[in-house]
């Protein structure tokens, strides 16, 4: 099994738990809770900020020393497609859940500040919007990208890419730290498909081969980028839902194109 990949041992509770020292770089940590009515989780932020995005169902969210931020979440199904309820924590904070229905949770994780508030982050936050065309074709939900001043490192999205569509496509890297011209940012992609029994390929790899792998992931793993391209395909017949978390050395997403693909982005196939 590659090792970029992360596949969940376990089917309830945390089924993800990456730091950066477990990854093996420097700036993101992700965890998910898949979690049954009336399950509880509690956690410290520590000197990281976090964005809590309610992938699906329904959390009571409470953050230490602020009034509770109540029950959070309206989408059942994250295949449902609508913009996700998210809550801004900032470090060293405790905060704490309870399950209002059966849910499943991301937990996004980067070094912050201390300059900010909990806040939540509505449907009406989210930024949405579809970019590509053909099979190229993908709908976005930007919870916390650049332009959306909502953290200090953070750059959450959400992306849904149609049955025998390509996603994170034509093939991009953001690996240095040379701004303006390239951000060096890590990445992870939490992947679900509909039905779940489906599975869609990652490949990451750098121009050079020095990495190249492909990966077949499944409902719920996590693929870890810490550098090169990284595009994702879809068969036909299942639909694919990433949550990408990103953060590095500045909050600018800065990329690179794969210079033996970047002729896609004039390629109009309908002509």
């Amino acid at each position: 099994m590659s090792h970029l990949l992360r596949r969940p041992k376990i089917d309830q509770g945390k089924i993800h738990d990456i730091s950066p020292s477990t990854a093996n770089w420097k700036y993101v940590g992700f965890g998910v809770y898949n979690l049954k009515k009336g399950d509880k989780v509690h956690e410290e932020t520590k000197s990281n900020e976090a964005i809590i995005v309610v992938i699906e169902g329904k959390i009571e969210l409470e953050v230490d020393g602020f009034p509770t931020f109540g029950v959070l979440g309206d989408r059942m199904d994250v295949f449902e497609k609508k913009p996700p309820y998210s809550l801004y924590i900032p470090p060293n904070h405790e905060w704490q859940g309870l399950a209002e229905t059966d849910c499943v949770v991301g937990i996004c994780l980067a070094p912050g500040k201390n300059g900010r508030k909990p806040k939540v982050i509505g449907p009406n936050d989210v930024i949405q919007l579809e970019r590509g065309k053909g099979s190229n074709l993908r709908k976005i939900n930007n919870i916390a990208m650049e332009d959306q001043d909502e953290a200090d490192s953070l750059l959450v999205t959400e992306v849904f890419t149609p049955q025998g569509n390509w996603s994170s496509y034509p093939p991009h890297r953001h690996d240095v730290d040379d701004y303006p011209n390239i951000t060096y940012l890590e990445e992870t992609y939490y992947h679900r498909l509909n039905p779940p029994q489906g599975f869609g390929f990652q490949r990451v790899f750098t121009d050079d081969g020095e990495l190249d792998e492909t990966i077949c992931v499944k409902n719920h793993d996590v693929v870890l980028v810490p550098k090169g391209h990284h595009p994702c395909g879809t068969p036909f017949g299942y639909e694919m839902y990433y949550l990408n978390v990103m953060a590095g050395p500045i909050r600018k997403w800065r990329f690179a194109n794969s210079p033996d693909h970047e002729w896609l982005y004039d390629f109009d196939p309908d002509k």
